[in-house]
């Protein structure tokens, strides 16, 4: 009796691997790999979510998607970017209550226009991406323009990366506010966030499923977790986004707060948007996963301000390292060079001027035999009084084999490449214009234990944006950022891009095909 289940279990799991192999492998792969070994297969599908600009009336939003061009021989594919904007849900009268049939069916006719249009708005593409190489951009101008979500399939799926840029020149969100769109996840950290009075900071919560996603938001501050009981349990509809304005979450004023979303059901992407009532505001992506050494590149050399917040989320205290990768060396910054982090609360160091005039990236590392894992970010403010103007550099993973980064300009784009181990050479393309223009690619050797700048070399004949893809060819692991500024009235206003790996290769196990299993 119950060889019949064993068999059906065992049947079930073959005709698994077969088909997971199948599906995950590249359309008209030539070479098949030898069962017992695994291979680098392009991914034949990405996700990317884009957060509502939310800006002031006075606010123009560029959207930018790329593929960068490769070797996939997979089919064509596609790569779109759709406002997430929840459809009707049809309501039926309660039972035992009675209709007027004739105009409930003028009414139901209404009704059935209305959801037709809103579902083919819902459905029309802000941004279409044609082909590889080349990036494809859109503007608006609304400022409740919905945050997008999207997909990219076939040949324009691996390393498929989206950019929302937004100008505001007015109100509390004035200044350069850039994001990375991001892929769906379940957990999320953002040190670096505020719910002191002077800061206007929301977490944008946005579901790109058919299905209702739960979401829990727990905040951290120097003395550890700060009492909320709205944060619990917040239900982010089907592909519709959420802002959760920080403040309102708990009673306490604090400067310097970690904020940890996780999901009960389904998933999220999640990013903060931050802003401070005299120094502007921008986005705060999140931090790396937490590890016991993280690093964040990209510091600009005229950075007036940069601020370190920091949190071990463990059971343990963390002891830190704190070492800037300057242009020719590693140091540790005076009478900054360690940071005690006490388990469940968020710490933070105030390190100034710290760059001096030369381009950096900081490094946290275990101190004194600690290896509790932790998260970071860095608060930049470049400029003084009035003029001022913050960006956020979130602790970030290494370029690896790839990552890309869109919305480049003809002026105003630098990329930052530091190497905290042993040297390394990186190549860098620009692509196509998304106007015009050839690609250009240059290599830079990278020395272990700095930083180094680099003015991007523009495509040849450049019309529009470009994008620029790193890849790593030897050496140690990369770490790399695009800071792009747009001088405004005086005000040097910019944002700063973290590169982790595009993620555009999956290590596929092979399979082959064994009916015995089937056998009783």
């Amino acid at each position: 009796m119950k060889s019949t289940p064993l068999s059906l279990i065992a049947g079930t799991v073959a005709l698994a691997a077969v088909t997971g192999f199948a599906a995950l492998t590249a359309p008209g792969d030539a070479d098949t790999p030898e069962a017992g070994s695994a291979a680098r297969l392009p991914v034949e599908r990405s996700s990317l979510l884009c957060p509502s600009p939310g800006g002031s009336e006075l606010s123009d939003t560029t959207y930018t998607s790329f593929t960068p061009a490769g070797e996939s021989d997979g089919e064509a594919g596609t790569a779109e970017l759709k406002p997430s904007v929840a459809l009707p849900v049809d309501e039926e009268a309660p039972a035992g209550t009675e209709k007027d049939e004739p105009a409930d069916k003028e009414k139901d006719k209404e009704s059935e226009k209305d959801e037709a249009e809103e579902k083919a708005a819902a459905d029309k593409p802000v941004i279409t991406l044609k082909e590889s190489g080349k990036p494809a951009t859109a503007e608006t101008s609304d400022a409740d323009a919905p945050a997008l979500v999207g997909t990219a399939t076939g040949r324009l799926a691996p390393g498929w990366a989206a950019q929302q840029t937004t100008t505001s020149l007015a109100g509390g969100s004035r200044g350069l506010l850039g994001v990375s769109c991001s892929g769906p996840d379940t957990d999320f950290w953002f040190p670096g966030a505020s719910t002191a009075a002077t800061r206007q900071d929301y977490v944008h919560l946005t579901n790109p499923d058919d299905t209702a996603a739960v979401a829990d938001i727990e905040l951290y501050g120097p003395e550890g977790s700060l009492k909320s009981d709205v944060g619990e349990g917040i239900t982010v509809p089907a592909r519709s986004s959420v802002p959760m304005l920080i403040s309102t979450l708990s009673t306490e004023a604090v400067d310097d707060v970690t904020v940890h979303v996780t999901t009960r059901t389904g998933r999220v992407g999640a990013v903060v948007k931050a802003a401070d009532d005299k120094a502007g505001s921008d986005w705060l992506a999140a931090s790396e996963d937490p590890a016991g050494t993280l690093v964040m590149p990209g510091i600009p050399a005229d950075a007036t301000s940069v601020r370190l917040v920091a949190f071990a989320p463990g059971d343990d205290d963390a002891d830190v390292k704190v070492q800037l990768m300057g242009k020719s060396a590693t140091f540790s910054p005076a009478g900054s060079d360690t940071l005690h982090i006490k388990s469940q609360m968020t710490a933070s160091i105030d390190l100034k001027n710290v760059t001096r005039g030369e381009p950096g990236s900081l490094r946290l590392s275990p101190a004194q035999g600690s290896t509790t894992p932790i998260v970071a970010a860095l608060r930049v403010v470049r400029g003084t009084g009035d003029k001022q103007e913050i960006a956020y550099i979130p602790a970030t993973g290494p370029v690896g084999e790839r990552a890309s980064v869109a919305d480049n300009r003809a002026k105003g784009s630098v990329l930052s490449l530091t190497a905290p181990g042993e040297s390394a050479k990186v190549k860098v393309t620009a692509s196509a214009g998304s106007g015009g223009g050839e690609p250009t690619v240059k290599t830079y050797t990278v020395k272990g234990g700095t930083t180094l700048e680099v003015t991007p070399e523009i495509p040849s004949g450049l019309k529009g944006g470009y994008a620029l893809t790193v890849e790593t060819e030897s050496g140690g692991p990369v770490y790399a950022a695009r800071t792009l500024t747009l001088a405004q009235d005086g005000i040097q206003m910019f944002t700063v891009q973290t590169l982790p790996d595009d993620g555009g290769t999956v290590e596929v196990p092979a399979a082959e095909q064994d009916l015995s299993v089937l056998d009783d």
